[in-house]
């Protein structure tokens, strides 16, 4: 039920949007990235049959944070592409341990534009496909092999636009509850996942067709 309905679902809804004008398909670009949700139960505990209760379809993530520390949390992966506006075009969900650059190929389009993306997906098969043109993945520094000053310049204006995605995140996290996955399994908490992003799209358009009315009444009134 939930391969057939949830999956095509997204892709119905964005078209609607799409169509009423609030969605440009055409020529948007993907910024994507992957965030972690920690697994409803994610500590190593001892049932009644002492059979571990951990969740046996999520994986260990481990994330070096900006301050050098390192951070290890068991769950999930929810991986995105988002337009500028914050819609989310595409997703899967994965456990936790999952590479984020193992899924960029099922999140973008054949006939995909630029794509944002932070160094994590910087390899040389992403540098083939998306060309020069097409790949804004921050450029990654490598040892005895430092950034030059043009390749910082262009990670600082590629960072002001991949940001949007980590905003999205952001909100999916704190108004819908995704930072923590509710039940227990993959496909359960990816059927959550997919309708929590398709109830963003749907409240991001309305907020843009609200704005998009206002000032439709706004230039009625100006030219009377």
């Amino acid at each position: 039920m939930q391969r057939s309905l949830l999956e095509p679902l997204l892709e119905r809804i964005n078209n609607h949007l799409e169509q009423n004008s609030i969605i440009v398909t055409l020529g948007s670009i993907n910024i994507i990235d992957a965030t972690v949700i920690e697994a409803k139960q994610s500590r190593k505990r001892k049932g009644k049959d002492s059979n571990n209760t951990q969740d046996s379809e999520a994986g260990y993530n481990v994330k070096t944070a900006a301050d050098g520390k390192r951070k290890t949390t068991y769950g999930f992966k929810m991986h995105a592409n988002t337009d500028e506006y914050g819609f989310v075009k595409k997703m899967t969900y994965t456990p936790g341990n999952v590479h984020d650059s193992q899924e960029m190929d099922k999140l973008l389009n054949k006939a995909h534009g630029q794509v944002f993306a932070d160094s994590a997906y910087a390899n040389k098969k992403n540098d083939e496909r998306l060309g020069k043109h097409n790949n804004k993945i921050l450029h990654r520094a490598y040892r005895n092999k430092p950034l030059t000053k043009q390749q910082k310049q262009d990670n600082k204006q590629r960072s002001s636009i991949r940001y949007i995605v980590e905003r999205t995140f952001g909100l999916l996290k704190l108004h819908h509850g995704l930072g923590k996955a509710r039940y227990l399994g993959l496909e359960r908490n990816k059927a959550k996942a997919q309708l929590i992003a398709m109830s963003h799209n749907l409240k991001t358009g309305m907020n843009i067709f609200k704005e998009m009315q206002r000032l439709k009444t706004l230039r009625y009134y100006c030219v009377q």
